[in-house]
């Protein structure tokens, strides 16, 4: 038994308690595995708001520009829609990254560095 054996979000029909902690235990490992790529994504993320920081302070332009952040917020919702994922969700979660790298931007907390210089 397979944690894809079944649709997403239904339970399967007739699972003996040992496949059913077989499955939990797959499951769960997945869910780790996934855990660990998202935290990677974030990263990733996080590096390419540094580049964009650098940019912003040698243009002089502001930190926050609320049009493109709404229109990112806009795609990960239709994205989300497509993909069947909570779009109320995928809003939130956005916004809560975007809001950290804003913050980051105009703070630069420590391990942050000065966006007017070399990384």
């Amino acid at each position: 038994m397979s944690v894809h054996d079944e649709p997403t979000g239904r339970a399967p029909s007739r699972l003996s308690e040992e496949d059913a902690r077989a499955l939990l235990a797959e499951a769960r490992e997945r869910i780790s595995e996934v855990d660990e790529e998202l935290i990677r994504i974030i990263g990733e993320r996080r590096d390419l708001v540094l580049q964009v920081s650098r940019a912003k302070a040698v243009l002089g332009l502001p930190v926050m520009d609320p049009a493109r952040e709404a229109a990112v917020v806009r795609k990960a919702a239709e994205k989300a829609r497509e993909l069947g994922v909570d779009e109320e969700m995928t809003r939130d979660v956005v916004w809560r990254i975007m809001a950290a790298a804003r913050a980051a931007q105009e703070n630069r907390p420590t391990g942050w560095p000065d966006p007017t210089t070399e990384p």
